[in-house]
């Protein structure tokens, strides 16, 4: 049960309020509160242990929210709700909690269903990349330094290859072999990370379909949500891990590796959603890799599980021994399906930019 110190700390009164679980996120605990005439109000506990300095967040989103009320005041951006202190978030021992709005009307699906959810939900992050196309991003900071580094992840899988115990290793062997043989994804990302045609943008970095908020019913898109990850970074980043989520049938769990495809449909819908709004900012180089934000975010996602196999399963929880394995293997599947499809697939993104 949430202490009541910390709901009277942003000016509520605890006895007026219910609370329960809330959302399908892994990550922060968070809590919806209803109180008198359906008044309701989102509270979350933030995960310090993923987010080692919640302040950054804080401030990274109050820099954003503020951009927006002068640039764009009609946008719908989801702000804290400050304590009665006046601070965005409310520090309780070592536990820091902070307070959002309930956008009514609104629900959230887990993965697309249909196409008109995929274009939705991607539309909304494009909206919202286009919104801070221009933004100074010289005061925002990482809330998680190098989260999407392809760099330094290849240079995590290489020494987990080295160091690896000699049972993991061989067991391995040939799916890291086959991994190896893709490493040019990562050298094209070394080339590309300080190429200043590739620009820095302010992202969102995690851009499953949960975190865009939709109409109840109709499925039109509302706004985006779960704003922690809010960051300098690439457009590859956001656009690579729709293609990563949206596109396939099955999630990362899946072990019947047949049930692994790229849903054509799915990819044209996502591009049609995420370039009708950003489209228009991005450069002659971004433009010319954005089939290259797919194989990015898969293979990268793919190194990481297979490094931590090979660390012993040190970062990402586990069911059974070759969990992390299985993973490295789907998305090893899904990424060879992707460039399988590559000329339909970009015949699809130059569609999307020249309309």
């Amino acid at each position: 049960m949430v202490h009541t110190d910390i709901i009277s700390a942003f000016g509520l009164q605890p006895g007026e309020f219910s609370m329960q679980k809330f959302g399908s996120g892994h990550i922060n605990n968070t809590f919806l509160l209803t109180g008198p005439n359906d008044k309701r109000y989102i509270l979350q506990r933030i995960n310090t242990y993923v987010f080692r300095e919640p302040d950054v967040i804080a401030r990274n989103l109050k820099l954003a929210g503020d951009y927006l009320d002068k640039h764009h005041p009609e946008y719908l951006f989801i702000k804290a709700i400050p304590t009665v202190a006046g601070e965005e978030m409310y520090q309780h021992g070592d536990e820091y909690w902070r307070m959002i709005p309930f956008i009514p009307d609104s629900t959230s699906v887990d993965q697309a269903d249909n196409t008109r959810q995929a274009y939705e939900a991607a539309k909304q992050f494009g909206l919202m990349a286009r919104m801070f196309h221009g933004i100074d991003l010289h005061e925002f900071r990482a809330s998680i330094p190098n989260f999407h580094n392809l760099t330094l992840r290849y240079a995590s899988f290489q020494e987990a290859i080295r160091t690896a115990k000699e049972e993991r290793k061989q067991f391995a062997e040939s799916l890291v072999e086959q991994f190896l043989r893709y490493s040019d994804i990562a050298v094209t990302f070394e080339s590309l990370k300080t190429n200043p045609e590739f620009t820095d943008r302010l992202m969102h970095h995690d851009t499953k379909i949960n975190n865009v908020l939709l109409k109840k019913g109709s499925f039109e898109g509302i706004c985006v949500c779960d704003l922690d990850t809010l960051m300098p970074g690439k457009v590859i980043s956001d656009l690579g891990d729709m293609v990563r989520t949206y596109v396939c049938p099955v999630s990362e769990e899946e072990r019947d590796f047949s049930q692994i495809e790229v849903r054509d449909e799915y990819y044209e819908a996502l591009m049609k959603g995420y370039l009708s709004e950003v489209g228009s900012t991005l450069t002659e180089t971004e433009k010319q890799h954005l089939f290259y934000a797919g194989k990015f975010m898969i293979y990268m996602q793919g190194i990481r599980f297979l490094t931590d196999y090979l660390n012993g399963d040190v970062y990402y929880p586990i069911k059974y021994p070759e969990h992390n394995y299985n993973r490295a293997k789907n998305q090893l599947t899904l990424l060879q399906q992707l460039i399988a499809k590559e000329p339909q697939l970009q015949a699809i993104i130059d569609k999307c930019l020249a309309s």
